[in-house]
């Protein structure tokens, strides 16, 4: 059983504020029959696994809508882009959708560093920016134009520190990516750890590449820690698991839900066992709520049967954009879709009017402690027939287990045992 460095592009996104405004005056990205939402993913480099699941199902929201007629009679287009997780290529990305007027609104786009780097972009521009692929909670402040789905990295570590903390393990070491994605969650995880009554024994910074992994399992290694907790992300993620379960035999790690891919889970295989990992989406491979029934006959109807939550996720990020701009109307304007009270509304989320909100799912307890009610400020709002729950829809119901985990995303693993 015992067992953020801000990376700030804002002068040279904001270098040509005459190229933004042109660019305002007509807004692009749709026609009578079309309309196109851009994306800029890491789809190669260390975060690949997360873009290639996100335009999964992204894709595979967009053929279900459109089949169905589209969005008020124009079919939705996909504008993605490689970026390689690289903040520079996803500035000049973006840029280049706003200047040549190929985007109406953005989807999406993957990594903590690369979103903080458009960020002023987005905002100069009056884009409508739909469900970031990350969690962090510095992001999420005062932004008149995104619009977030998941819940906060904040909430995940709160909720896994207070989970060990809970059973005794104390001394936690903290292994992060060396970026300000990896930094804010250390900063998030020294300030639960500090509420909780924990200590970090061991703060290790792990290269994005991994090319350091050697010295971070040596660093953690002399800590001796009885359980690590990753705030890590990617393909590093993968050896630095199978490294400490070598030099620290029977430790606990955990990790919030960006820390491994599907496709790192495969790779894990059997060395993935005992790792405790939080969700923020449902479980994709049991159709118990009509949103994952969506999402897997989406899946099904284009060849795919492979269900994960990165792709569960681009399919709800994609659903919860296409009905915003149903709601926006006929004749949609970015004005529309940013300011209509209702974005969102019907189908899965509410709060969306509220720029910098949170909407869609409550962060998935890994556990039951003080009952299933959603985190604070935070909706469970997953549609159950047109309906939206009260409470969140995935729950591990033995007090005594984390979170699933472990080579099969649909098995339960407890931690500790």
């Amino acid at each position: 059983m015992q067992r953020r460095q801000f990376v700030s592009y804002a002068a040279t996104a904001l270098a040509a504020p005459a190229f933004v405004r042109n660019a305002l005056a007509q807004e692009g990205g749709i026609s009578g029959k079309s309309l196109t939402i851009g994306c800029s993913a890491a789809l190669s480099g260390p975060l690949a696994g997360f873009g290639n699941d996100l335009r999964q199902g992204a894709e595979a929201a967009m053929a279900h809508i459109n089949a169905r007629g589209g969005v008020n009679g124009r079919a939705l287009q996909l504008h993605m882009v490689d970026d390689g997780y690289v903040p520079q290529r996803t500035i000049d990305n973006v840029k280049q959708m706003i200047g040549q007027g190929s985007a109406f609104a953005l989807l999406s786009c993957v990594g903590t560093p690369n979103n903080t780097a458009i960020l002023p972009l987005v905002e100069e521009a009056g884009l409508p920016y739909v469900a970031p692929l990350t969690g962090a909670s510095s992001l999420r402040k005062s932004a008149r134009n995104v619009f977030h789905v998941r819940a906060s990295y904040t909430d995940e570590v709160q909720r896994l520190v207070q989970r060990l903390v809970g059973m005794g393990v104390k001394e936690i070491g903290v292994v992060f990516l060396d970026n300000s994605y990896g930094r804010e969650l250390l900063e998030d995880a020294n300030r639960a750890l500090a509420a909780a009554g924990g200590k970090a024994t061991v703060q290790a910074a792990l290269a994005t590449d991994g090319k350091n992994l050697d010295a971070v399992l040596g660093q953690v290694g002399s800590a001796r820690s009885a359980a690590v907790l990753l705030a890590t992300a990617g393909s590093a993620t993968v050896p630095l698991v199978r490294g400490l379960k070598k030099t620290l035999p029977g430790v606990l790690m955990a990790g919030v839900s960006a820390s491994l891919t599907s496709e790192s889970y495969k790779q894990l295989g059997d060395a993935g066992s005992g790792l405790a990992v939080t969700m923020v989406m449902p479980d994709p491979n049991k159709g118990k709520t009509a949103v994952v029934r969506d999402y897997q006959a989406a899946m099904k109807a284009r060849g795919q049967n492979d269900f994960n939550l990165g792709s569960l996720e681009g399919y709800v990020n994609m659903r919860v954009l296409a009905e915003g701009l149903e709601r926006a109307g006929n004749d949609p304007t970015r004005a529309k879709l940013r300011g209509h009270p209702q974005l969102g509304h019907g189908w899965l989320c509410r709060g969306l009017q509220r720029p910098g909100a949170v909407c869609g799912f409550a962060l998935h307890r890994p556990w039951r402690a003080g009952g299933l009610g959603a985190l604070p400020g935070l909706r469970a709002t997953l549609a159950r027939g047109g309906g939206f729950a009260r409470k969140p829809l995935h729950t591990i119901r033995d007090p005594s287990c984390a979170v699933r985990v472990g080579p099969d995303p649909g098995r339960r693993t407890c931690a500790g045992k």
